[in-house]
């Protein structure tokens, strides 16, 4: 991480723990919901698949750099699937940084050329071993693991959404993200319940089963790009909701910390981790805080 950016992220974070700032620093822009895939925990893909144009993505884009955002997310559906004429998302990723954003990363699941290295992050969605990973998503895992190994730069961290399919399977992953070429890290959620996916949640045993597996990984050198002082907190999920450091904008509308807020009770059934270590860091948590510098200035 650049110096300047660091600087203005520890000034942000001064004004939002001391005197209770309420700005957004980190944003999503909702490129389409237009996915190849209809993966079987995933609640929010092709329901209009539109692409949106060039321009209203660039309004929105300004929008949040306006209202303090630094830190740019591009997510979909398939972020990859985005064109408008002759723009692709390398060009979104480009205008991104002209515009300013301090980081600008990419979330993906990897069945398209990752040739990206504009990214500060790809976050590339590998939900288990061959197995788990298919059962989830269907027949993509080689295809994924070829693209990872072609892939332009080394700016790659695999994201696992952890469910009653894949529990089994984080060891997989982390062995992956620490001995495949071109991956920086790997970053975990627990599943969302949405109301046509609740039989994938996890239950309080097993999250804590789940937890005391990435932390044993961590001791083994894996990549992990979460906070450990953050899981008893989302064990429990007795974390504050919604994230107020963090916004969505899709199709001109913004919401909130996530997509999920509008779901009646979701909320206190979060399974993201960011939201819980964000949510924690803006609250003064002096462990999450020194966590995060550690986790932040490795992987970023």
């Amino acid at each position: 991480m650049k110096l300047s950016s660091f600087s203005y992220f520890a000034r942000f974070g001064v004004k939002t723990i001391l005197f209770g700032a309420k700005k957004p620093i980190l944003g999503t822009v909702i490129v389409t919901d237009r996915c190849n895939l209809s993966c079987r925990h995933c609640s929010v893909n092709n329901i209009t698949a539109l692409i949106h144009p060039y321009g209203q993505i660039k309004d929105e884009m300004q929008a949040l750099y306006h209202m303090g955002v630094r830190i740019l997310f591009f997510c979909g559906g398939e972020t990859f699937l985005w064109r408008d004429g002759e723009k692709d998302l390398r060009y979104l990723v480009a205008e991104a940084k002209r515009m300013g954003f301090l980081i600008v990363n990419v979330v993906t699941n990897g069945t398209y050329p990752l040739d990206l290295p504009e990214a500060d992050l790809i976050l590339l969605s590998l939900d288990g071993d061959r197995e788990r990973h298919n059962a989830i998503r269907g027949d993509t895992y080689d295809a994924i693991l070829e693209n990872i190994q072609n892939a332009a730069s080394g700016n790659i961290c695999l994201y696992m959404a952890i469910n009653q399919i894949n529990k089994g399977a984080i060891r997989d992953v982390c062995l992956t993200a620490r001995d495949t070429k071109n991956v920086r890290a790997v970053s975990f959620n627990f599943h969302t319940p949405y109301p046509d996916t609740r039989e994938l949640a996890l239950s309080r045993e097993e999250k804590a089963a789940c937890c005391q597996v990435i932390e044993q990984m961590m001791k083994e050198g894996a990549p992990v790009f979460n906070l450990k002082s953050a899981f008893p907190y989302l064990i429990d999920n007795r974390f504050p909701t919604p994230c107020r450091q963090c916004v969505v904008m899709e199709n001109g509308k913004v919401s909130i910390c996530g997509r999920c807020i509008e779901v009646e009770g979701l909320c206190s059934q979060c399974g993201y981790f960011f939201v819980a270590e964000y949510t924690l860091l803006f609250r003064g948590n002096v462990r999450i805080i020194l966590d995060m510098l550690r986790t932040y200035l490795r992987y970023i």
